[in-house]
């Protein structure tokens, strides 16, 4: 049986340059929605065992470990800081000294389920995906016939599809693995290198029932509209 699940990263070192002017004076994971930063929604909504959450941070970030402190709502709350933003699978290998076999990885920009973070949470490794009519804007999934990740494709055009909620379990394998540069070779990808570590390792494709994305401005104004009405 694999080990529980009992940490937690949050990625939280963006420049949030896609909601700016918002951004330029406060960090994109503690503008309001609904009355509180997006990034307590995230802690808030992890599942009762998680007991460590690990903020990888870096723009603004005195102001998020202002906020958070050494504990919130009973989590112990630690910082790793990522100098140069060099992408999603950097961010990742900053916090390789203080995790564990098995670790939770997730955007502090987006909002999920509890339940969905706990179906997550069951599998050795896994990936949250949604079903979305906008899948140009995210890396759209591709699976085999057991539900399992085959590739991400990065340009996907605009369509219906199963994408990438920046959502992840991970196994302390992940780091056997060289980080697939993006971007021109100016970041790393954590999906991209866990697609290659598909290859090895199965990696379940876990169906999402609730996400919000946060990455503009009209994005803010739609998620406070349904965390105002209901808190699935």
């Amino acid at each position: 049986m694999d080990s529980p699940i009992r940490q937690a990263v949050i990625m939280a070192a963006g420049l949030g340059t896609r909601l700016r002017p918002l951004t330029e004076t406060v960090p994109k994971p503690l503008l309001p929605i609904a009355g509180k930063p997006i990034l307590e929604w995230g802690i808030d909504r992890l599942p009762d065992q998680i007991g460590e959450v690990i903020l990888v941070v870096g723009y603004l970030q005195e102001q998020i470990r202002g906020h958070f402190g050494e504990t919130w709502h009973g989590r112990r709350i630690r910082y790793v800081e990522q100098a140069d933003l060099k992408g999603t699978g950097n961010a990742v290998h900053c916090c390789r000294k203080v995790l564990d076999d098995r670790f939770l990885v997730m955007n502090g920009d987006d909002l999920y389920s509890t339940n969905d973070i706990s179906e997550a949470a069951k599998c050795p490794l896994a990936i949250l995906a949604k079903e979305t009519e906008n899948a140009g804007r995210f890396g759209s999934l591709r699976t085999d016939g057991d539900g399992n990740l085959v590739a991400i494709e990065e340009n996907a055009d605009d369509r219906i599809g199963l994408v990438n909620t920046g959502l992840y379990v991970l196994s302390q394998e992940f780091f056997g693995y060289d980080l697939v540069p993006i971007k021109c070779g100016k970041e790393f990808g954590l999906p991209q290198t866990l697609a290659v570590m598909s290859k090895d390792f199965p990696v379940t494709v876990v169906r999402a029932g609730f996400w919000l994305p946060i990455g503009y401005p009209e994005d803010l104004s739609r998620a406070t509209e349904i965390l105002s009405e209901t808190a699935p």
